[in-house]
């Protein structure tokens, strides 16, 4: 099956230009100019439209097993499909958490079954699960997560000496959600005291504050420097923790430091980091309650700028959705956490018309540097013999967010009523042509994703 997509403008490897691009067996065989005349079974004429490397999403929660009511991995790899995402990482507090190989197994045999996105499962680390976290392959998984903060199920690893160990010898890189335990629980303890139910409007930045953040990105990074650990450390929601990071440059699929040494700890920013701030509780409430909290107006902007001068590597979602009903809930049972895997390319385009970030450091930050960071192999980038994962997106046309178009099985978004300046009109995953105009082909699944390491 070969397909031809005419006249697009690729954005690839920090430049733009009009291609044409061949894709066959999954693969993208040919790029270049005038291939018109090349056989095709199918041609898609993309005149005027921008051609980008899919996404790959390094942070998602999509609820399977056990917490089903609120998503599935099919639904929610079609809503990541529908925005150009074409790769997920999804993160291991299921129910039950993925703590055991068997069970990381049985989450990889789901997708291969149910997801029309190329897929990938971190492998959970808890406090009595060392050997189980040592049997990870570093070929065939993306990685080993640690919650050093409060979340679900037997998750929070806070014993010293099995951090210590894990940081020691992990197989592969280890992913953390840092917010330290102690200070979240002070804090919470304190204004519960102080307010009871009657809760100030931003009351979720106030107990996960920057202190805990700080705290906890800290102790991570001193471990890894300790240990010469790969680390990567998930959803940055402060100014604060910037100054631990080192700027840098990507380079033969490395992710440098500046002196053009291998950096040992990377960064992520989420797009609701960068899109919200806490003065938006005052109309969105709980419904942008998520951990690490979304901060004061200022941190958003600093976020940014580290973005821009690579001080954080990668932009991901951390989507987790939660049905409405769950989040309409008083604040202190309300969970934590928002759908929004399906307009985070929406977004970083729009922050991208807004004079914010160029599009060819959109296209750095959600595809090549998660490749680099990841050693994904063969995939991040629009190269011959790449598999081809690609999103054509229409930067004239308009995404109006609306129930009625929304794919994540909760059936709600942060965004609505936003009508966005661009619109996601194709998605190739592994050269099938999955999403067009609002219609999923799934005749075909996406592949488990495959790691050099």
């Amino acid at each position: 099956m070969k397909t031809l997509i005419l006249n697009a403008q690729v954005v690839n490897e920090n430049v733009i230009q009009e291609c044409d691009v061949l894709i066959s067996n999954g693969h993208i065989e040919r790029i270049g100019l005038d291939l018109q005349h090349i056989p095709a079974d199918h041609t898609v004429n993309a005149n005027g439209k921008h051609l980008l490397p899919g996404l790959i999403d390094d942070q998602v929660h999509f609820r399977e097993p056990g917490l089903t009511h609120k998503a599935t991995i099919h639904t929610e790899a079609r809503s990541a499909v529908a925005g150009g995402v074409t790769s997920f990482m999804e993160m291991p507090n299921t129910v039950p958490n993925t703590l055991t190989q068997t069970l990381l197994e049985d989450k990889y045999q789901i997708a291969s079954e149910t997801s029309l996105a190329n897929y990938s499962f971190f492998m959970g680390a808890s406090n009595d699960n060392y050997e189980e976290v040592m049997l990870t392959d570093k070929s065939k998984v993306c990685g080993i997560k640690i919650f050093m903060g409060s979340s679900t199920g037997n998750m929070l690893v806070d014993a010293p000496e099995v951090l210590e160990k894990i940081f020691a010898n992990a197989p592969c890189i280890i992913a953390t959600h840092c917010e330290d335990e102690p200070t979240v629980r002070q804090r919470m303890d304190h204004f519960r005291a102080l307010y009871g139910e009657n809760v100030p409007y931003n009351i979720h930045a106030l107990i996960r504050n920057e202190e805990a953040c700080l705290t906890s990105s800290s102790f991570a990074m001193a471990l890894a420097h300790k240990h010469k650990t790969r680390l990567h450390i998930l959803h940055i929601s402060t100014g604060d923790e910037i100054v631990l990071f080192e700027p840098g440059i990507r380079s033969d699929g490395q992710i440098l430091c500046l002196d053009g040494t291998k950096k040992l700890v990377t960064a992520e920013a989420c797009v609701h980091h960068l899109w919200f701030d806490a003065e938006d509780y005052h109309t969105l409430g709980n419904k942008i309650k998520c951990n690490p909290a979304i901060k004061a107006p200022h941190h958003k902007e600093v976020i940014l700028q580290a973005v821009l001068d690579n001080r954080i590597d990668v932009i991901a979602t951390d989507h987790a959705p939660h049905t409405a009903a769950e989040k309409a809930q008083h604040y202190w049972q309300a969970p934590s956490g928002l759908p929004l895997v399906q307009h985070s390319l929406n977004v970083m385009l729009e922050l991208s018309k807004q004079g914010k970030i160029s599009l060819e450091k959109v296209v750095e930050k959600t595809s090549h540097a998660v490749a680099d960071c990841f050693q994904i192999a063969d995939r991040g980038y629009i190269r011959e013999g790449y598999w081809a994962d690609l999103a054509l997106v229409d930067l004239n046309g308009s995404t109006k967010v609306a129930p009625e178009n929304i794919y994540s099985k909760c059936g709600w978004s942060p965004f609505e009523g936003t009508d966005f300046h661009s619109k996601v009109t194709h998605t190739w995953v592994s050269g099938h042509l999955a999403y067009e105009d609002g219609v999923f082909n799934e005749t075909v699944k996406g592949k488990r994703l495959l790691f050099n390491r």
